[in-house]
Order: C-alpha cells, then sequence, then structure tokens
C-alpha cells in the first residue's frame, strides 16, 4: 500500500519537526510548508491527501489558504491546527474537517489524521 502524504503548514519550526517526526513514525510521507505561498506551490506540485493547516501565519493566514485549496480541490481533508481557540468560531474555518488545537499531546491530531486517511 502505497504511503499517503500530508502537507504540513506551519510558520513554527518546532511544531514542524515535532509533527514531522510523529507523523512519518505513522508511515505517512510529509511534506512541509512555512508560510501560505510556499503551500499552495507545494500544493500545485505534488498534491496531498491530507493538509495540517496553521492559521495565524505572516503574510496568508490559513483560512486564506484553505479557501483556495479548497477552490482547487473540494474533497480534500483539511485540518486546522492553531494555538488559538477562538478561531473555531471565525466563519471561514468551518470549510475545514476538522479544528484542533496545538497541543504537545499529539494523541487527538494524530487521530484526526487517522480518521480521513485510514
Amino acid at each position: 500500500m502505497e504511503s499517503k502524504r500530508i502537507l504540513l503548514v506551519d510558520d513554527e519550526e518546532s511544531i514542524q519537526l515535532l509533527y514531522r517526526e510523529e507523523f512519518e513514525d505513522e508511515g505517512y510521507i510529509v511534506d512541509s510548508a512555512y508560510n501560505g505561498q510556499e503551500a499552495l506551490a507545494k500544493f500545485a506540485e505534488n498534491p496531498p491527501d491530507l493538509v495540517v493547516l496553521d492559521i495565524n501565519m505572516p503574510e496568508m493566514n490559513g483560512i486564506e489558504v484553505l479557501r483556495q485549496m479548497k477552490e482547487i480541490k473540494g474533497d480534500l481533508p483539511i485540518i486546522l491546527s492553531s494555538a488559538y481557540q477562538e478561531y473555531k468560531q471565525d466563519f471561514g474555518s468551518w470549510a475545514s474537517e476538522a479544528y484542533v488545537v496545538k497541543s504537545a499531546n499529539m494523541d487527538e491530531l494524530k487521530a484526526t489524521v487517522r480518521q480521513y486517511l485510514g
């Protein structure tokens, strides 16, 4: 069975490293992007099976990236991941499949990814 590809979009290197290690340990291929423009470029060149997307990033926030990705591939599962609970109320975040508040405990995020990638 071919490994599923996750696009991980977060401007914090420590989060990138933690998430990459955890998801690679689960057998996923992980591509990284540190901002919205980079994420959209990687999304276009090597389409992922799922996106884990930070909201609060410089230049282009995650809600805008989410909107653009969904316009291109509406059935792509996108999990918003933010340290801020209040974004969950943002109308733009409703287009995502899930909203997970960042935590050192990866259980919720990993379970959510498994739910969409099987």
